[in-house]
């Protein structure tokens, strides 16, 4: 039996790897607190859920969806844009479902990549921006994330040929795994790049509803020209709380929503209608949930803040996302952190260098864990002696 090339050239999957260190501690009946995975805790609001319950009974529902999704959570996310962002979206050529966006950001790869071709991609970042280009044969040009820069790329450090045979420029804002947040002036300044060297902008906006201390991110889509250049693709599963349910979206340029939706059409068979429905609820329905699930995660960030700090570990309080990104000691890699955290307190983080090399020297922590459990992780990390 002989596997596809790419199957030998993928790493395992970061969080895969963590489950299994989860599991393994847990075989040698050790408590585990694991600060590793950004699953959201809180359940998917009752409002929602009774959405789905009466759409599971509608036959309607039991048949294979539509690719592109029901024309009327299409509506629903035009609005939704519309409310949020000031954004007008044509919900027939500029909006599509996604089985999570996670589906939509592998396959968008496929509309862009032939082998050979470049996509720019930050580091450290979600890694399925640079396993996707691999997948469609092609290799990511990293942009380096720096604390001195804000964790933003510097467009200008893109040496001009790379640039000009890039196909693709992936963003991601807030941002996953720094907590780093961006403005509308520097969206727009990935417009005017993109424009000048015919680059489509691929942003991927999950966290947009999950920030702190009264800010309010924006969305790529808000930028001067971003409909001429790109997409964003955006979740149900951060906002709502619906990592399981597997729904969100694309918006954007036409062009690249029919591209997605043909390469889409060939390989999945669309959202299940009573999921879409239940996705409307919470799309049009009442959004203190939002509020109210923030204040939770913002009491976490706060309490994972202070307890670093005292560790000794450099901490800035990010602003949205629902992860603290942590600087380690000096001496130590970021994986000599997280395997000291395991075996000393039977705590899990992630290593920022599991993110690509520019995230060597952090660690992640996912708010996304019951308060007590926060507690527990936090009184076991206390107990360690400081560091710095």
């Amino acid at each position: 039996m002989k596997f596809a090339d790419r199957i030998e050239q993928l790493p395992p999957y970061l969080f895969a790897q963590i489950s299994k260190k989860v599991a393994a501690k847990k075989a040698q009946g050790i408590d585990v607190i694991s600060f590793g995975i950004g699953d959201p805790d809180l359940p998917t609001p009752r409002h929602i859920l009774d959405a789905l319950i009466e759409a599971a009974a509608e036959p309607a529902n039991h048949r294979y969806p539509e690719t592109e999704g029901l024309p009327e959570f299409r509506e629903a996310v035009a609005r939704w844009y519309e409310r949020r962002f000031g954004v007008s979206l044509d919900p027939a050529k500029e909006v599509l479902s996604l089985i999570g966006s996670k589906e939509g950001i592998g396959h968008v790869a496929l509309c862009f990549i032939d082998p050979g071709d470049v996509a720019l991609v930050p580091d450290p970042a979600y890694p399925v921006y640079e396993i996707g280009t691999m997948f469609a044969g092609g290799s990511a040009h990293t942009m380096p994330l720096l604390e001195e820069n804000g964790f933003l790329p510097d467009f200008d450090a893109v040496p001009a040929d790379v640039a000009n045979r890039a196909k693709v420029l992936w963003l991601n804002y807030p941002n996953n795994p720094t907590g780093a947040v961006a403005d509308i002036d520097f969206f727009e300044r990935a417009v005017h790049f993109a424009k000048r060297h015919d680059i489509a902008v691929c942003h991927d906006g999950p966290y947009s509803e999950v920030a702190y201390n009264e800010y309010v991110p924006v969305s790529f889509m808000q930028a001067a020209g971003a409909m001429d250049v790109g997409v964003e693709f955006h979740s149900l599963s951060k906002s709502y709380n619906m990592t399981g349910w597997r729904i969100g979206m694309c918006v954007g340029n036409p062009r690249i929503i029919d591209a997605l939706m043909r390469v889409k059409s060939n390989l999945d068979s669309g959202v299940s209608q009573a999921i879409q429905r239940m996705a409307i609820a919470a799309l049009d329905g009442p959004q203190d949930c939002i509020a109210e699930h923030n204040a939770i995660y913002q009491r976490r960030r706060d309490r994972v803040v202070e307890a670093l700090r005292k560790l000794g570990l450099k901490v800035t309080p990010p602003k949205a996302s629902l992860y603290v990104w942590a600087k380690v000691p000096d001496g130590m890699t970021s994986a000599q952190f997280a395997e000291r955290l395991l075996d000393e307190a039977a705590v899990i983080v992630t290593p920022g260098n599991g993110y690509g090399p520019h995230g060597e020297g952090y660690v992640r922590l996912s708010l996304t864990l019951p308060d007590e459990r926060v507690d527990e992780g936090l009184r076991r990390i206390a107990a360690l002696p400081a560091l710095a």
